[in-house]
């Protein structure tokens, strides 16, 4: 029956544990599952990681330090030194997306960044917070960020809109990619898989070597959103403290 399912049905949310509290439905899922799955293994890598400081660090350590130098001259590079203080935020950010796009293609395992409401619930989060840290920053002032530098005054009625625009449609472009991304090449996955399963163990080596080529690209693309969506994160930070424009 399993064979019958079409490849969407890797996306459709269970519920291992019915729960419900005032009204609302809270019930533990498959995705929940993927997502604390994803938050113990970063834990326990990051963990052992850095619990040895040794002179001679293991290939553990190495990663882990890596890791942590890549994020830190990212927000450095990115968001300046005012950045410091977000970045354990955007380190956690980055490991929760990346764990679980690299996770999702295990077999069985639920990838939750496939799914439109994580992405957005993420990216909803970031425009909030980001607007009113320009707010708290530079008060009356951050309006300033709508209004272009060096335009001539007849075409800012023109300009603003379209300024404000853009802004509010942030975070639907950040969530918008990463989902796409990742349910596309999740989708495409399973329709050349099932070739492999249809044409049999002849003419199913074909769509099988393509599969493996395309996981590995899948596994790209799942380290490369991650980076995309942090580091976009880290330049409307840049915008919110510096109100660059």
């Amino acid at each position: 029956m399993a064979a019958n399912k079409g490849p969407l049905h890797q996306f459709e949310i269970s519920s291992f544990y019915d729960i419900s509290f005032e009204g609302f439905d809270i019930s533990f899922t498959n995705s929940a599952l993927s997502m604390v799955i994803s938050i113990f293994i970063a834990s326990v890598i990051f963990y052992l990681g850095s619990k040895k400081n040794s002179n001679t660090p293991g290939r553990l350590q190495v990663l882990v330090e890596m890791s942590y130098d890549f994020i830190a001259n990212m927000v450095r590079d990115n968001v300046g030194s005012g950045g410091k203080v977000f970045f354990p935020f955007i380190f956690t950010l980055f490991l929760f997306i990346l764990f679980g796009n690299v996770l999702g293609m295990v077999p069985y395992n639920f990838t939750y960044t496939s799914h439109i409401i994580v992405t957005f619930g993420l990216a909803g989060f970031i425009f909030i917070a980001v607007t009113f840290i320009g707010l708290i920053k530079h008060g009356i002032s951050f309006l300033k960020f709508f209004v272009p530098s060096g335009v001539p005054y007849a075409l800012l009625p023109i300009l603003i809109p379209i300024e404000i625009i853009s802004y509010f449609v942030r975070p639907i472009s950040l969530s918008l990619r990463l989902f796409a991304n990742m349910m596309a090449g999740h989708t495409m996955l399973k329709v050349f898989a099932s070739f492999i399963v249809l044409l049999g163990f002849l003419g199913g080596w074909a769509p099988l070597s393509l599969v493996i080529i395309l996981t590995g690209f899948e596994i790209m693309i799942a380290v490369l959103q991650a980076y995309v969506f942090t580091i976009l994160c880290c330049l409307y930070l840049n915008d919110a403290l510096h109100l660059h424009h």
